[in-house]
Parts: structure tokens; sequence; C-alpha cells
């Protein structure tokens, strides 16, 4: 991947999960494969694993997402009312959308179109957001802004 370009792995069968992954950390790390192993770790005992579709093509849990970006970094991967997992990312400023249904990469724009773009997409019936930081971002606080700093 060339500077200033934004890795966008398009979707394949029911494996947005792993695409908005590997579309939140911009290079392809997770396969349906490596996925298949989080679930067998998650739930060894279990002959029809609870974290993944009955078929075993693909829709991953929350669980097995949580586990595969333990401390990869910021992103937001939320899953929305079509039963279907989303990326938001920071690439070079600026914030893209990384559904892996379009065609490519959408600029969302800075912080406050990305505000505006979660508070839009959260105001629908169904919709989760999941905001993955580090360690330390989580225990200083720094990932919630405040309206009001002088609070």
């Amino acid at each position: 991947m060339s500077e200033g370009e934004v890795f966008h792995e398009k979707q394949r069968l029911e494996l947005c999960a792993i695409h908005a992954l590997n579309n939140v950390l911009q290079e392809r790390v997770f396969t349906k494969e490596t996925a298949d192993d989080i679930c067998k770790r998650l739930a060894p005992q279990c002959v029809m694993n609870p974290h993944r579709s009955v078929l075993g093509t693909g829709n991953y849990d929350v669980n097995v997402i949580m586990a595969a970006l333990q401390s990869r970094g910021l992103a937001a991967v939320w899953w929305d009312k079509r039963r279907h997992w989303l990326a938001v990312r920071e690439v070079n400023g600026q914030f893209y959308n990384l559904d892996s249904k379009l065609k490519g990469p959408a600029c969302i724009g800075r912080e406050t179109e990305l505000r505006s773009f979660l508070t839009e997409q959260l105001s629908q019936d169904i919709a989760e957001m999941l905001l993955v930081v580090q360690k330390e971002v989580d225990d200083d606080g720094t990932w919630l802004k405040p309206e009001d700093t002088r609070k």
C-alpha cells in the first residue's frame, strides 16, 4: 500500500467481521481460518460454536472481534440494523467509512464530520458501536472528549 492510499477489503461471503477487522487495521491480518481459531479458543467444548453462524460461513460475534482487536489501536467497528459489521478508521488525518459493502473507502472528513456521521448512524433503529482503544487511552480517559473541558 503506497502512502496516502487507504486499504479497503470488499465484502465476500458473510465475512464482514473479518473485513471490518482488516479495514480497521489497514492490512490483511485476519482470515476466516484465524477467526475460526479464535472461535475454538473462546468455546473449545462446543460442537456448534456460539461465536459464529450455524453454517460456519462467518457471521462472527462481538467476542471474536474483541479477541482479535485486543491492544491493536483506535477504531470504531459496529453492527448495524442490516446485521452487518462496519468499520471507521482515521488515515492521514481523515476519517473513512470502510464498510466492506462499499465499492471503496468513503471519506467522512475530520473529527467534526466523524461525530455527525456516528451520531447519524447510531440514531438508526438497531445500531451498536464498539470503540477499541489502546489500554493507555482507556486508563487516562482520553477517548472521551467532554463538551465542556472545565467540568
